[in-house]
């Protein structure tokens, strides 16, 4: 195993281990990977085993291209070729999240978007988190971890979002994505993710469901691109 994949590895179990501590997760559910574009590697947590039990050397090298496991017997995350197609359609995607929390679950489960209705929403992602379409029979039959990749992928194409702006998804009757420019990132997006599905279900026990009424386009490209982009001024140099 070279330097390459052993950094990523153990960038990916700090991860994981940091997504373990946030309460996002229960048992052996979620997974965090990472990749390195360069190398041609994804490093995904392995399947089934607990995250009190994680070491650096149990996270899965995987061939970006192949999907083919690299330089070990473990078995990777069963997410893993959800985790590929995304890579593979998300070029600015260098980390992956994949959790059951609460609220966002529940949400996902639903079938209810987390809809940008503030400033809170808009410092974080430039517009509703969308939900998946439901897979079809077929889909889930055959391939369904790489079909759950492809529907996240077709439902940004469709509604013409931004992954970049928009690191997140809630993928319908099952749970909720979210990625970032490394693995860490995408860690604390899964974070600030159900802290907005909580607001969500709270906005909606007001009543009004739709009828809220959303902040002003302006109001929210002002609250994301004052910390995304380049022409961000929040926080330090």
């Amino acid at each position: 195993m070279g330097r390459v994949a052993e950094a990523l590895r153990r960038e990916v179990h700090r991860a994981n281990l940091a997504l373990a501590r946030s309460g996002l997760v229960m048992g052996t559910f979620g997974n965090v990977s990472g990749v390195d574009r360069a190398a041609g590697l994804m490093a995904v947590k392995p399947s089934g085993i607990p995250y009190d039990r994680l070491k650096p050397e149990h996270i899965v090298p995987v061939s970006l291209s192949t999907g083919e496991v690299v330089g070990t017997d473990l078995r990777p995350s069963s997410d893993t070729p959800t985790h590929l197609e995304l890579y593979r359609a998300f070029p600015s995607c260098g980390g992956i999240a994949h959790t059951h929390s609460e609220s966002a679950t529940a949400l996902a489960q639903a079938g209810l978007p987390i809809r940008c209705l503030g400033t809170t929403h808009a410092d974080h992602f430039r517009g509703d988190v969308p939900v998946t379409r439901a897979l079809t029979r077929k889909e889930v039959a055959s391939d369904y971890e790489r079909n759950t990749g492809l529907v996240i992928v077709e439902a940004f194409r469709r509604k013409r979002l931004s992954p970049e702006e928009i690191a997140a998804v809630l993928v319908l009757h099952h749970g909720p994505f979210t990625w970032g420019k490394d693995a860490a990132d995408a860690v604390e997006n899964a974070r600030v993710l159900e802290y907005l599905a909580r607001m969500e279900i709270l906005v909606r026990s007001t009543g009004g469901g739709e009828r809220h009424r959303r902040p002003a386009d302006f109001l929210v490209d002002k609250h994301y691109l004052r910390k995304h982009g380049k022409g961000s001024y929040y926080g330090q140099k």
